[in-house]
């Protein structure tokens, strides 16, 4: 694989370095924030060798590139040094929650290789004295434990460096506070337990270590803190005095105030997880197994790190490492499910890798864009078995003592010490949600690309029936993907995803069964509205408005119920061709932006009203 081709391309599909405020990566994705997300075509970054995918989300713009993500950043940081540049402030505005997101994944996503490092290494040390490979009191073990702890009891430190460069402050002075709340002195008073005061101001004595929230609300402050000091100390004082002022009253600050604060925070937030698995974790853990791949989808499984990485510290992790075993394990028996039953040689191989990569590594980008995603019905039955195996955890209450990627490699993170109970359940769960998964994927069968035969031939579908997360082809005729459409507005979709159809009947029929939301008064496009939500533009022809409805014969109005199938409109399409017009009709999904994914199956050559042409999930 050519990184640096690969990472030049994207560099100009994203507008260049002008138009990036910052970049990191995480296991498998490159996560661009931009000031302006308008330039970037998705479909021309998909074309781009190595890519597996993209999303737009949480204010980033993320491109799935799978395992070799570091190696395409190493290139890309070669092009624009991006690695070491201070974010700008974004001219996008973007909502609360998006920037939340944001600002949690932008921070945490820089830490996990060298979380799932040390984790993993806890995971052999967990292994090897049971195999009696290893001693627990040997001096290797102790050498290889404090590795081990390592990347976790100095997150503080860490997360005061991604923090900074995510709030725009000076990363020295940023980890020189995390620092400080970690120093050993200050950790021995604290063992001590005698009280203790700065300037007569009273200091908590909490315990910093391995602490998420605390440095993260620190360093947040620290940028008013900065920002301040910045306008108003002349600048013949400013290389003396700024520092230390921002050091002393940011660690002062630290101590008394926002440490305490943020341990209280997250002793709560344990305290609710908890709970919550206690009183209803059987319907928790059912939810986050069946649903685990589509958060992985938004980008925003690194942002759950803050919750998983605080309950691990304090209590074992009940809820997020434990629905992701059973959400892994599904995604790979259901690549190796496709890898089995496919006909095509490229899919059996893609299918092969992605399905290794989740079930040994745990990582499920490659299965989740390559395979389940993309034949669907794979996709249903990995949540399937996600949402049964996660109520079975929910009901044993498994818990993982260890960070890891959850994945059959790393099922020792289950074993306590306790006894064995919880690892057998956690090998239940893995050996569950692999076997339901790969039999629900054969019998659920799947379309392969380029052809519209199934590859499970038993499957019946019953006539008129119809999924109601598809948007069925209006009109007959030959498939036209969108970026094709001689019409900006529709090829460059900024009015959502779809696809297009070059009509061969003068009849067009309801995609599904909703309601007429809108008849335009040139009888030229019609709105509609789906039973779930789904809003759908269907714009006949390019510019047909200047016709002003003629060769057009509406058959609802606005308001009206229609069945799928049904007649909506008819239109003269020889007579609008003798007219000059093109007849080629877009099919938008104008609500795009609500649904984690709006997929058109573009690589179909013929449509009919019997065909879905748009996936929406």
């Amino acid at each position: 694989m050519n990184y640096s081709e690969s990472a030049k391309k994207i560099l100009h599909e994203v507008g260049e370095t002008d138009n990036i405020q910052s970049v990191t990566h995480c296991m498998t994705r490159l996560r661009f924030v931009l000031k302006d997300e308008s330039v970037v075509k998705d479909d021309l970054v998909k074309n781009i060798p190595g890519v597996m995918g993209v999303m737009r989300k949480g204010g980033q713009y993320q491109i799935i590139m799978g395992n070799d993500v570091a190696d395409y950043y190493k290139e890309l940081n070669k092009l624009g040094n991006f690695g070491t540049a201070t974010p700008t402030a974004s001219t996008e505005k973007r909502k609360p929650f998006d920037a939340f997101v944001d600002v949690i994944s932008g921070c945490m996503s820089p830490l996990i290789p060298a979380l799932i490092g040390g984790g993993m290494i806890k995971v052999i040390l967990i292994l090897l004295p049971l195999l009696g490979l290893l001693s627990d009191t040997s001096q290797t073990f102790q050498v290889l434990s404090f590795i081990g702890d390592t990347p976790f009891y100095f997150i503080p430190i860490m997360l005061a460096y991604t923090a900074a460069q995510k709030f725009g402050v000076t990363p020295t002075l940023a980890v020189t506070i995390a620092g400080v709340m970690l120093h050993p002195n200050f950790t021995a008073m604290v063992a001590a337990g005698n009280p203790l005061a700065v300037f007569g101001l009273p200091i908590t004595l909490a315990n910093y270590s391995s602490s998420v929230i605390p440095v993260l609300l620190m360093v947040w402050i620290m940028k008013y803190i900065e920002n301040f000091f910045d306008k108003v100390i002349p600048t013949v004082l400013k290389s003396f005095l700024k520092p230390l002022l921002i050091i002393v009253i940011s660690a002062i600050l630290a101590l008394v105030v926002v440490g305490p604060l943020g341990t209280y925070a997250g002793e709560l937030l344990s305290t609710i997880i908890l709970w919550i698995q206690s009183k209803a974790g059987f319907l928790a853990l059912g939810l986050m197994g069946a649903f685990m791949p589509l958060i992985v989808m938004t980008g925003m499984h690194w942002a759950f790190a803050p919750i998983f990485l605080i309950a691990s510290f304090q209590n074992p992790d009940v809820l997020i490492l434990p629905a992701m075993l059973a959400a892994n394990i599904a995604q790979g028996a259901a690549s190796l499910a496709v890898s089995v039953k496919a006909k095509d040689k490229n899919v059996k191989t893609v299918a092969l890798a992605s399905g290794i990569s989740a079930l040994l590594a745990g990582v499920t980008e490659p299965a989740l864009y390559g395979v389940t995603l993309k034949y669907k019905k794979p996709l249903y039955a990995a949540m399937i078995a996600g949402g049964i195996c996660g109520v079975y955890i929910g009901f044993t209450g498994l818990s993982a003592y260890a960070f890891a990627v959850p994945s059959f490699i790393a099922l020792p993170q289950f074993i306590s010490e306790t006894g064995s109970a919880n690892f057998i359940n956690a090998i239940i769960v893995a050996v569950a949600s692999f076997v339901i998964t790969f039999v629900l994927t054969l019998v659920f069968g799947f379309e392969e690309e380029g052809t519209t035969e199934k590859v499970d031939s038993s499957e019946n579908v019953e006539a008129g029936s119809h999924d109601p997360k598809k948007v069925y082809s209006p009109v007959q005729g030959k498939v036209v993907p969108l970026e094709k459409v001689n019409d900006s507005a529709f090829s460059e979709k900024l009015m959502g995803e779809g696809i297009a159809i070059l009509p061969e009947s003068n009849q067009i029929v309801s995609p599904f069964d909703g309601t007429v939301a809108a008849v335009f008064p040139t009888k030229h496009a019609i709105g509609l509205v789906s039973d779930t939500g789904i809003e759908v533009l269907i714009h006949v022809g390019i510019d047909t408005v200047q016709l002003n409805g003629q060769y057009f014969e509406s058959l609802v109005e606005s308001g009206d119920r229609v069945k799928k199938g049904q007649p909506i409109l008819t239109v003269d399409f020889d007579k609008v061709k003798e007219a000059g017009y093109d007849i080629v009709t877009p099919i938008i999904v104008t609500n795009t932006s609500e649904y984690v994914a709006v997929v058109a199956k573009d690589e179909m050559t013929e449509a009919t009203p019997e065909n879905a042409i748009i996936y929406v999930i």
